[in-house]
């Protein structure tokens, strides 16, 4: 079931490190030119399989830029491609340079990570007063959202009006205690702003501006949204119902949110950026480790987020990310001496899966760990010429050919999806039939190919796989709902 697609925002347990080791670079110039064009193959036909218009890719390994690129068109209107001078929204990971703003503050003795934020806020509601610094960077605050995950607008009565949503958020019971548990939530970073302006005397976003924009070197890059005049600005689109065609992005990024999404930069800025915070020009390197160390919920168990930064949980090569509306991303490796950003204008292109891939190639124990990803690309490359007969057969020599693990559960799932998008059932059935193959178990994988099935006209075979689904996940309620359908025929 599709919608049950397990987050890339993974928890991650280990301990932060010293930022700064150097990642084995490339042995000689005729394997870094194959690397850069291995790398550039891969990126292309992912922008094909996911209908990806323009990108941006930079590498970053040591402290400097290793690889620079552009892909396709930044306007599908007007026909312009990408170019270095191409802006893209990040999103959501403006949240990232909200963290380091928070910290800058910290370092300057202005802000107490620990302390509830009513101590530097007044007139919030009673039950607001306690949430700490840490909680509302981590998203286990546990207040209410400004923002109606389901509509997308704000809250109250008026919805494109802050001063009144600001008002009926306020009004709204607390979901949770603080620390008891992590959500996703605007409402936190509406706070991070106001605090930031009171602690440093100055708008949010001049002080972004002038504390990293100007440090860093990023004279092109600020915040705005649609109704903003931005040169140089990519245009946004998301697909269309059936991933037939392309409809355009009104993005609305209100003044009073802006901490929590706005910035428009592109590939090369980010990476000065990034570059200056891990080099001393930000933060120092104690608060950097800080910012990026793992934190807790108040069981202990480890929280989904760092200090504005989503962490990326597995056994080695520890990432921290910044990830914006499932089509802009960068992973920062602090014990691999690398990071990766792949910006695009596709709302739902999702590059961050393609971040580790891209990674891989510099740090091949990490190929070998995440590898899977690379391995369902070129299968997925193999079927499109050779037909999808054998797909078990042929990813075993794909595995064997290149070192690679299996494709995740993940991997497969989104490839079927995007098969069934395009009406290709048969395809689809194919691909999840190799997944059930890979994980038995997997109840989601068994859902997922019943669907297949249904929409390929084989009842028998989805009702068989629907029911092993419930088996498995007695809470699968897609399951149970189409059982219900099916079996009423």
């Amino acid at each position: 079931m599709n919608s049950r697609l397990p987050s890339v925002l993974l928890v991650m347990a280990l301990a932060a490190v010293p930022v700064g080791v150097v990642a084995a670079a490339p042995a000689t110039q005729s394997q870094a030119l194959r690397t850069e064009q291995d790398i550039a193959a891969f990126v292309r036909g992912e922008m094909q399989e996911r209908q990806i218009p323009g990108l941006q890719l930079v590498v970053i390994q040591g402290g400097k830029v290793v690889l620079k690129r552009n892909f396709g068109l930044a306007s599908l209107q007007y026909q312009v491609p990408v170019t270095d001078a191409s802006l893209f929204s990040i999103n959501s990971a403006t949240k990232a340079f909200a963290g380091v703003a928070v910290m800058q503050l910290v370092q300057q003795g202005k802000i107490d990570l620990a302390a509830p934020i009513g101590q530097y806020l007044t007139g919030l509601p009673t039950a607001w007063q306690a949430v700490t610094v840490t909680q509302l960077l981590n998203h286990t605050s546990g207040l209410p959202d400004v923002l109606d995950q389901r509509s997308g607008k704000l809250v109250g009565p008026q919805p494109d009006d802050a001063d009144a949503a600001w008002q009926a958020v306020q009004a709204l019971p607390v979901e949770a205690q603080p620390g008891e548990r992590y959500r996703y939530n605007q409402t936190n970073y509406v706070l991070l702003a106001q605090l930031i302006e009171r602690q440093s005397g100055q708008p949010f976003v001049s002080f972004v501006q002038r504390q990293q924009f100007d440090v860093a070197g990023m004279p092109h890059s600020g915040f705005g949204d649609a109704k903003d005049v931005v040169a140089n600005k990519a245009s946004s689109y998301m697909l269309d119902r059936g991933g037939k065609g392309y409809r355009n992005v009104n993005e609305d990024f209100p003044v009073f949110m802006r901490a929590g999404a706005g910035i428009n930069s592109n590939a090369g800025e980010l990476a000065n950026w990034l570059i200056a915070l891990q080099s001393g020009r930000l933060l120092a390197s104690a608060s950097v480790e800080r910012l990026w160390q793992p934190t807790s919920l108040n069981d202990g168990k480890p929280a989904t987020w760092a200090l504005g930064w989503p962490t990326i949980g597995r056994d080695g090569h520890r990432a921290v990310a910044g990830i914006g509306g499932a089509r802009s991303a960068f992973y920062v490796y602090p014990n691999d001496g690398l990071a990766v950003i792949i910006l695009s204008n596709l709302a739902g292109g999702q590059p961050e899966q393609l971040i580790d891939t891209v990674a891989g190639f510099y740090i091949p124990a990490l190929r070998q760990q995440r590898g899977g990803a690379y391995a369902a690309h070129l299968l997925r490359n193999n079927a499109a010429s050779t037909g999808f007969e054998g797909l078990d057969k042929k990813l075993a020599a794909i595995r064997r050919q290149h070192g690679l693990p299996e494709p995740t559960e993940n991997d497969l799932n989104a490839w079927g999806y995007r098969l069934l998008g395009r009406k290709q059932p048969k395809q689809a059935v194919a691909v999840f039939q190799l997944g059930v193959q890979l994980y038995p178990q997997g109840a989601n994988g068994h859902d997922s190919l019943a669907e297949a099935y249904e929409a390929d006209g084989a009842k028998a075979l989805a009702i068989t796989h629907y029911r092993r689904s419930l088996e498995l996940d007695p809470a699968n309620t897609h399951a149970v709902a189409r059982l219900r359908v099916l079996d009423a025929d």
